[in-house]
């Protein structure tokens, strides 16, 4: 009992700093404020933000925090200042009721999420594997390290229009992710990086099973590829999660495109207002 108790208290405590949660008031000024879009393009904010991040230099909101920040940053909304994700409790909490249901039912397969940011997320799927004890999975962590992809709008149209390869904060190093890990004692040789264009990567990944996948592609190819290439290796009773389901249409089409090719009929359980998930049963 006292064991399940101290276990139970790391893992919150990991997802708390992991999402920056004790400092909800205070956030990263991006491109991509709630319901600031078009307001910072209007005025070359975006371009502002942008240049500044190459610099290393942010800028930032410094207020305490209130109900709503509270709520936003559960919900994975607005960047958080100090945190290593930005996919909010609830996301955090998902992956963890996806991990601890794999281990309790055995089964089979490593862990994976495609595109990762600072490393938040699976630096929490390695926490939570270490505190139960599991030491026989590997977490792959697939990025391009270095942005998201410009659109390939001939190929995928779904895509036209997206900016996000522009936005600085976005690109992250593999050195500056695994210095990550290595914050929370969690860098072993159990961490596997794939580097590159996931249509590149996921292909040819030396991953034989999938107990969870986790698709954080944003886009209608990104997350194409890794449905193509990662959904096959995903076991029965493993987990697929998909981070911008409600947030941006051409991922959902993606998602909802593979699955009616596929004749994938399990329900699609909604996390938030952005994330979704299924197990796989069939």
């Amino acid at each position: 009992m006292e064991n399940n108790r101290l276990k139970d208290a790391y893992i919150k405590l990991l997802r708390d700093h992991l999402t920056d949660i004790h400092n909800a008031g205070k956030w990263e000024l991006t491109p991509y404020a709630p319901g600031q879009g078009v307001f910072y393009k209007r005025w070359g904010i975006n371009f502002l933000v942008n240049q500044l991040a190459k610099r290393k230099f942010k800028i930032i909101s410094d207020n305490a925090a209130t109900a709503k920040d509270l709520e936003n940053q559960s919900n994975g909304i607005g960047w958080p200042l100090n945190g290593y994700t930005m996919i909010g409790t609830k996301r955090m909490d998902n992956i963890r009721h996806c991990v601890e249901d794999v281990l309790a039912n055995d089964v089979p397969g490593d862990f994976i999420e495609t595109g990762v940011w600072r490393g938040g997320a699976c630096i929490f799927m390695r926490g939570i594997l270490m505190a139960n004890g599991a030491e026989d999975r590997n977490v792959w962590l697939a990025d391009s390290f270095q942005g998201l992809p410009k659109p390939s709008e001939e190929e995928y149209p779904e895509d036209a229009g997206d900016d996000l390869y522009t936005v600085e904060q976005l690109r992250v190093s593999k050195e500056d992710v695994a210095r990550n890990f290595e914050r929370f004692n969690l860098l072993d040789d159990r961490v596997k990086f794939l580097k590159g264009w996931f249509k590149d990567t996921l292909p040819t990944a030396p991953i034989e099973k999938l107990a969870l996948a986790r698709l954080d592609g944003d886009m209608y190819e990104s997350t194409m590829d890794g449905l193509k290439s990662l959904y096959p290796k995903l076991s029965l009773g493993g987990y697929m999660i998909i981070d911008d389901y409600g947030a941006i249409p051409a991922c959902a089409k993606a998602v909802n495109d593979y699955r009616k090719e596929n004749g994938i009929t399990e329900e699609i359980k909604e996390i938030d207002w952005s994330g979704r998930f299924w197990k796989r049963e069939k």
